[in-house]
């Protein structure tokens, strides 16, 4: 048994370096590879890691960074001209993958709510498969990757809107009243942290970019203070820190601010995904494996099936539509996030919490593989195929 901070810490990431080595030289993504180490080394597992509490508050500053950089990557004018491109096939397609994440859960035995998260969590694709699969020179120049950002930026709003009626929530029940009060607040945070960077964060700014670390330092500052006082009003600490990186997108050293933040982010998010396997419980598994086949096979059709359909009707080339309907038919990560949450605030029991995650692990595997052998991508075992 292994409880101190220390040990833990040197199993997580020293085994993290020894997994991550085998995935890469086996092709697979490496977040499943961190929610495997989890799922051998926690409770479930060899029982190496018996107390995952500690990990699991920790990890959660990795989501808060990641939230923080999105929004930093969030240019206003860009991103409405992509989003504009987005918006009708994002809703679309996911209220269809909604309401069959609904339909499996309903025929399978589960609660109306914890139907409803499900549907929830099969609404995303992962932005990190999507976007790690994509050639550079796809992502940022060709019709392709403006249609595949527009798309993701679109489920990362409805991601958003979906953990704030999340954390409104109280022991399986949805507070209406609660709900009210967060959106009434989210005006007056936004309000305020627009007012807090004009009149006190860009001067700082201004005036001190040339000292590094005193930047680094205000980015974690004005992340997890912004993240806290939205904690504090009533919202959640994750929109806090979206709202936060979108305030100061519009800074010159807002890229500086993403580069120098992202290996402190994947610090975190090495932590949450282990800590997603390592509450793996992988004695439930029989009892929600044919759902999770069954669901996981579902959605690896109908999502490319529904992104070309609605593609081609926006005029869109076949392939275009079936190339990004591939790369895009997976389930996300912000899946787990939900799962992480509906779980935390009793929405949602361990099995149907167990159902997301190992449905979300099938479709990144399956989903990984038809890219790698079928489209351009950067790992692609085919010369012809391998592009950067």
């Amino acid at each position: 048994m292994h409880d101190s901070l220390f040990q833990s810490f040197f199993l997580i990431f020293s085994g993290a370096a020894i997994i991550a080595s085998l995935a890469l030289y086996t092709r697979q993504p490496l977040l499943v590879a961190y929610i495997v180490l989890g799922a051998l080394l926690g409770p479930y597992g060899m029982g190496f890691i018996t107390d995952i509490n500690l990990i699991v508050e920790i990890a959660h500053i990795g989501i808060i960074f990641l939230l923080f950089l999105l929004g930093l990557d969030m240019q206003p004018k860009a991103l409405w001209s992509v989003l504009r491109q987005a918006i009708s096939v994002g809703l679309i397609s996911s209220f269809v993958f909604a309401a069959t994440g609904y339909a499996i859960g309903h025929i399978f035995g589960f609660t109306h709510v914890e139907n409803l998260v499900i549907g929830m969590a099969m609404m995303f694709s992962s932005t990190i498969i999507g976007i790690k699969l994509l050639p550079t020179t796809v992502l940022h120049h060709r019709h392709t990757g403006e249609l595949m950002i527009g798309l993701l930026l679109m489920q990362d709003f409805l991601a958003i809107l979906c953990l704030m009626i999340l954390l409104s929530g109280n022991l399986g029940e949805l507070d209406l009243t609660q709900f009210g009060y967060t959106l009434a607040s989210l005006p007056l945070l936004i309000g305020f942290a627009y007012g807090f960077v004009k009149l006190i964060l860009l001067p700082l700014i201004h005036r001190f970019d040339r000292l590094h670390e005193y930047i680094f330092l205000l980015a974690i500052g004005w992340c997890l203070g912004l993240s806290e006082l939205a904690h504090y009003m009533g919202l959640s600490s994750e929109i806090g820190a979206f709202i936060a990186g979108i305030s100061i997108a519009t800074s010159p050293i807002s890229q500086y601010i993403a580069i120098n933040l992202k290996p402190l982010r994947d610090f975190f998010l090495i932590l949450f995904f282990f800590s997603i396997g390592a509450q793996f419980n992988l004695p439930l598994l029989p009892e929600v494996l044919l759902a999770t086949v069954t669901l996981a096979t579902i959605i690896l059709i109908i999502k490319p099936v529904t992104f070309r359909f609605l593609l081609r009707r926006h005029s869109e080339k076949d392939s275009l539509a079936w190339d990004i309907g591939f790369r895009l038919g997976q389930i996300s990560e912000f899946s787990l996030l939900i799962a992480f949450v509906a779980t935390n605030a009793s929405l949602i029991g361990e099995r149907a919490s167990l159902l997301i995650q190992a449905t979300a692990i099938t479709t990144f595997l399956i989903s990984s593989y038809i890219v790698i052998f079928n489209y351009p991508n950067p790992i692609a075992v085919s010369d012809k195929l391998r592009r950067d």
